[in-house]
């Protein structure tokens, strides 16, 4: 095991965290906007009006996928991808970069799909009570909230790598 950390070395283990933090967190955007877009068509294909009101509550479980990227820029900047080339990195230095991005990718993935669960259940809101669909909002904000703990715990470590 000691060979293959060794091999792949500090830069792989830095890059395979920056991957894995834009990744997860895209994949768990995808699959949240997913739901909530499964079940605005429902509401869409009757009352095509609260289309707005859908497409905000679809767009909610997406803001993990930026937060990923933005995580990403982080761990290649301080890499030193965007000042000339990538410095060589020991093992230590990658497995840094790496448990840096260990909060946002695991964070952003899990709250991704649970927010895109609230918010499509709030889709049922505005099926039922259009006027009160904002209170779908406030419950997924709530979700949101760990979403931007996961970014700050991140971009702390990352601040702070090398």
């Amino acid at each position: 095991m000691a060979d293959f950390i060794a091999q792949f070395g500090g830069i792989g283990l830095a890059f395979l965290g920056a991957a894995l933090a834009v990744g997860l967190c895209c994949v768990g955007s995808a699959r949240g906007t997913g739901m909530v877009g499964e079940a605005a068509t429902g509401v869409l294909s009757e009352t095509p009006e609260h289309f707005s009101k859908c497409l905000i509550l679809q767009v909610l479980p997406g803001t993990q996928g930026l937060y990923g990227l933005v995580i990403w820029f982080f761990a290649l900047f301080t890499m030193g991808a965007f000042s000339g080339g990538i410095t060589d990195l020991s093992v230590t230095d990658g497995l840094t970069i790496f448990v840096s991005c260990v909060p946002m990718a695991l964070g952003g993935w899990l709250s991704a799909l649970y927010q895109g669960r609230v918010a499509a259940a709030a889709i049922n809101v505005v099926a039922k009570k259009p006027d009160d669909w904002a209170k779908g909002i406030i419950l997924c904000g709530i979700v949101e909230f760990y979403a931007i703990l996961s970014l700050l715990a991140s971009v702390l470590l990352l601040m702070n790598a090398l």
